[in-house]
Parts: C-alpha cells; sequence; structure tokens
C-alpha cells in the first residue's frame, strides 16, 4: 500500500481521538463532530506546535463553532448554478466539477461543508452526467475540478477524469483546485505526476493559509508538480488567528515564490455557518494587500476579493491608491503614500510651447539647431 494511503488510514476522526492525541479535556470538543466532520491525518497533525497556533486552528473543532451556526450552508448560491448535481456553472466559459467528496484533512472553515465528506452529495456515479453536461455547452472551454479534493482519487480515477475532458473538443484548459500539496504532500507521487503532465495545459491551484505549512515535504511535492510543467497558483483563505497579519502574509507569498507557486487569490473568509470566529472585517485584507504592493516583488502580490454572497461571483478588491480622476489628470498615492500627478492623454495642462523646450534641452550643444 502506499505510504499516503497508510497515513490516512491513521487519520483522526472522532473527538475521542482529537483528545487523547492533543491531551485535551473532552468537554472543549463535546458535540463538535456533529457540525462538521473533522478529520487530521498524522502528518498535518505532526505540524502542530501547540494548541492554537495557527496550524491547530485550521483543522482542530472549536466551541465557537456552535455560537455562530446562524450562518449559510451555501453561503455562494453554488446550489442555484448547479444544472446537474457535479456542475456549478456561474461564469460564462468555464464551469466548476466536483469529482470527489473527501479531502486529506478537513477544514474547519471550509465554504462547502454541506457537501464534504458525504458521498451521496459528491458521488463518482455523478461524474458521467458532469462530463456530459461539460460535451452538450461549447461556450465551456474552461473546466476547474474540484470537490473535495480531486487527487484524493486513484491515478486511474483522475487519468479517466483528465482524458474524458480532453476528448471533449471545445475544452482548451484544465483546472485542478487541491489542497493535498500542503496537507498530504506524500500523495504527490512521482506516478500520479506522470498521469497529470499527459493532459497538458493543465494548471494546478494549490492551498497554503500560512508559512509554517512549507515544509520541506511540501516543496517537494511542488518542485514534482512544477518540474512536469504544471503552472501552480496559490490561493489563500484569510483567517482570524491564523494569517491576518501583514509579516505573516508577506512570508507565505514569499516562500510560496521561492517554491515556484504563483499567489493568486487571498479569499475574504465565505458567510458559512460555524465559521464566524474565523472572519475578519474587510479592511485587513486592504491592509495586508498594501502591506505587501511595492513592499515586496510584484509576483508576491495575489488579488484580495471576496466571492460575492448569493453568487456574484469573486469581486475584486483594491486600497485606495487613486485621489482623484479629472479630465486633466490622475492624482495619486504609491506604496509608500507619497502623492503623484499623471497628466491624462488628450489633455491641454501642458502647452505645445514645451515640446520646444524639451527638444532644445535634448539636442543641446548642437550649433545647426534653430526654430522658426
Amino acid at each position: 500500500m502506499e505510504k499516503w494511503r497508510k497515513l490516512m488510514q491513521k487519520s483522526l476522526t472522532t473527538v475521542d481521538q482529537i483528545s487523547k492525541a492533543l491531551d485535551l479535556p473532552k468537554e472543549e470538543l463535546a458535540g463538535l463532530d456533529k457540525v462538521f466532520r473533522i478529520k487530521v491525518n498524522p502528518y498535518y497533525l505532526s505540524l502542530i506546535k501547540k494548541k492554537g497556533d495557527p496550524i491547530y486552528k485550521q483543522v482542530i473543532p472549536d466551541q465557537a463553532e456552535l455560537k455562530d451556526c446562524d450562518l449559510e450552508s451555501d453561503p455562494l448560491s453554488e446550489e442555484k448554478d448547479s444544472p446537474v448535481p457535479s456542475i456549478v456553472h456561474r461564469y460564462p466559459d468555464r464551469c466548476l466539477f466536483l469529482v470527489s467528496p473527501d479531502c486529506a484533512s478537513y477544514c474547519r472553515f471550509c465554504t462547502r461543508k454541506r457537501k464534504v465528506g458525504n458521498p451521496k452529495k459528491i458521488n463518482l456515479k455523478f461524474i458521467q452526467q458532469g462530463i456530459k453536461y461539460i460535451a452538450d455547452h461549447p461556450e465551456i472551454r474552461d473546466v476547474i475540478i474540484s470537490g473535495g479534493d480531486p487527487l484524493m482519487l486513484s491515478d486511474k480515477q483522475i487519468e479517466n477524469i483528465l482524458s474524458s475532458l480532453r476528448k471533449i473538443p471545445h475544452i482548451q484548459i484544465l483546472r485542478i483546485g487541491s489542497r493535498v500539496p500542503c496537507f498530504l504532500p506524500q500523495r504527490v507521487t512521482t506516478k500520479l505526476v506522470r498521469v497529470l503532465k499527459k493532459y497538458h495545459p493543465l494548471y494546478i491551484n494549490v492551498h497554503f493559509n500560512h508559512p509554517d505549512e512549507l515544509t520541506p515535504e511540501a516543496v517537494k511535492a511542488l518542485g514534482r508538480l512544477a518540474d512536469a510543467g504544471i503552472p501552480l497558483g496559490n490561493q489563500t483563505v484569510l483567517l482570524k488567528g491564523v494569517n491576518d497579519n501583514p509579516e505573516v502574509m508577506k512570508r507565505l507569498m514569499q516562500k510560496l515564490l521561492q517554491a515556484r507557486v504563483r499567489p493568486y487569490y487571498i479569499y475574504q473568509a465565505d458567510m458559512v455557518f460555524g465559521t464566524e470566529h474565523f472572519r475578519t472585517r474587510v479592511e485587513k485584507g486592504l491592509e495586508i494587500i498594501k502591506a505587501l504592493r511595492g513592499w515586496t516583488s510584484g509576483l508576491a502580490v495575489p488579488h484580495f476579493v471576496i466571492d460575492a454572497p448569493g453568487g456574484g461571483g469573486k469581486i475584486p478588491l483594491l486600497p485606495e491608491y487613486v485621489k482623484s480622476i479629472t479630465d486633466e489628470e490622475v492624482v495619486m498615492r504609491n506604496y509608500a503614500g507619497k502623492e503623484f500627478h499623471y497628466r491624462q492623454a488628450g489633455s491641454q495642462s501642458k502647452p505645445q510651447s514645451c515640446v520646444r523646450e524639451i527638444l532644445a534641452e535634448m539636442l543641446i550643444g548642437e550649433s545647426d539647431l534653430t526654430f522658426n
């Protein structure tokens, strides 16, 4: 049996197991397995340094989950845009294809709690329906394969899905969304990579939320994917007590680039039930972007987005760099807060005579320079 499967078999899935492994009083965890399923594999568990640290908070249930269950189960209204059980078709030329109910560990802030871990909600029997839907809709050129986590399927199942999609003439791009390189890097085997590289152009968006998740094992797994020519992007969720700190986020983005992963999105946490204690104010995300832009390389600056409630899609947010815009000029502030003025194209703020002055400066010393 492969190493990653052995690790998964030893995952903690009950309150009793969590309590014993981390020496926690059982009453602290009472009833929390009823809110959302528990799963923590041994590898990710080993990254926890102490109770309440950024790794702990992401996977160990908290009593706060019982206090804010009045939020939604489907905050992004995915069901509204789901024509068949495995498809979410919201944007004109792309769709989300849910193929696996399982994950290597379960995030306590999961936006898809209503489905993840439930094989009745995301099931292999729905895959053929999804492939047929995609084949019947020629406007779809880009398929995002998600779940759960697609890389928790067997190599054979993954290849069957990718090969079926590649046979559809109008599909140009395949994308996989996975937290496996973070949660269970042992799953990124040479055999899996050989399967994936056969279906280019293939992109993978990974999910790291804290620099401590970029262990040597994780970096090795990311390197295998990058060496196979697979472009890697990262999606981070902004979480209170985990990464809501500009310096932590800067370290994360810089470490990702070192591992050949391009920071793609920072998500404002979704309004899903049992997660209010994770949510920050939106201003915190803007503060983080402001602390990245100009203070580190542009490659390390992702988009900060809110996936709009009710199915509005991803909306990017930026700090206020533009102070004013008129017909004559744009007044801007740079990353350090200094003000700059940019003349609008076609404005008359610079007189025509200045052209003569500029030419004279450029050609000073030329004895034959004359103006009529």
